[in-house]
């Protein structure tokens, strides 16, 4: 019985021989990035925090004041209500 040689003796010459290597092609136009609803939504979210953390300092001073204000029953009355409406429209722009 006679074995016929298959290939190259030495396996790894294959791939030495060296090939014209192929241009990959560029894509055409822009990359793009598009953000879920979530991710909008935490990043407002993560905002609104900042801007909470870099704003005035809370008066406890202030807040003692106007909780002690209002455990008097007769400290509200339609002069104090509508003062305070006002100051929140002006808020708010409005």
């Amino acid at each position: 019985m006679t074995i016929d040689r298959l290939g190259p003796i030495d396996p790894v010459q294959k791939f030495n021989q060296s090939e014209k290597a192929q241009k990959t092609q560029a894509k055409q136009g822009s990359d793009s990035i598009s953000f879920s609803d979530e991710a909008k939504l935490k990043a407002e979210a993560y905002k609104a925090v900042e801007q909470v953390k870099l704003g005035a300092d809370v008066r406890a001073d202030k807040v003692a004041e106007v909780k002690k204000k209002l455990e008097d029953p007769s400290y509200i009355n339609e002069k104090v209500i509508g003062t305070v409406a006002d100051r929140i429209m002006e808020m708010f722009g409005l």
